[in-house]
């Protein structure tokens, strides 16, 4: 799979746990597009906040069983369940944060990744379904190029063709008799 296709997927990914984020109530969710400079860490961070351990808790398993249904993607590990204060849902490509309210204000997470590109799930879904069309509309480009290419070479559609023309071959006149006798 090339490093585009991995992209489009991990984002497609991110969209469906910010899904279950807002379906269990997770407040304030976030997704941080991390800077390529940390990209050896993680492509995107998703953070959402909860009101209590359970809600926490109830959200970690919501992503977790949404991913795993629908992807058959499971998480790398997972970091938090027990206290439920902090939850961390490592899926190598993307990392999920599942905070109580005020530890997500302790930590700050978002102000020490400055660099990151911040969305809203709302905004991160319109920007996916825009990259989206986009490539549809290449491939649909790049297919209907490949098709009027193959039509001109294709048997059906080729012109007769012609005889190979003559060569033109100049011969010399026969010389003429001069009839000069004297």
């Amino acid at each position: 799979m090339s490093t585009t296709e991995t992209h489009k997927q991990t984002r497609i990914l991110v969209q469906a746990a910010a899904a279950a984020c807002e379906d269990k109530k997770g407040e304030d969710t976030r997704i941080l597009e991390l800077d390529p400079i940390d990209s050896g860490l993680s492509d995107f961070f998703l953070i959402t906040s909860a009101t209590n351990d359970r809600q926490a808790v109830a959200i970690a398993d919501e992503i977790e069983h949404r991913l795993k249904k629908d992807f058959g993607a499971m998480p790398h590990s997972v970091e938090g369940r027990r206290r439920g204060d902090w939850i961390l849902l490592d899926y190598v490509d993307f990392v999920v944060h599942v905070f109580l309210t005020e530890r997500r204000a302790f930590y700050d997470i978002e102000r020490l990744r400055k660099s990151a590109r911040p969305f809203t799930p709302a905004e991160f879904d319109a920007e996916l379904t825009q990259a989206l069309a986009a490539r549809t509309r290449a491939a649909r480009e790049k297919a209907s190029a490949g098709a009027s290419k193959k039509r001109v070479k294709s048997p059906a559609t080729k012109s007769p063709a012609r005889p190979a023309a003559k060569k033109a071959t100049t011969r010399k006149a026969p010389a003429r008799k001069t009839a000069a006798k004297k």
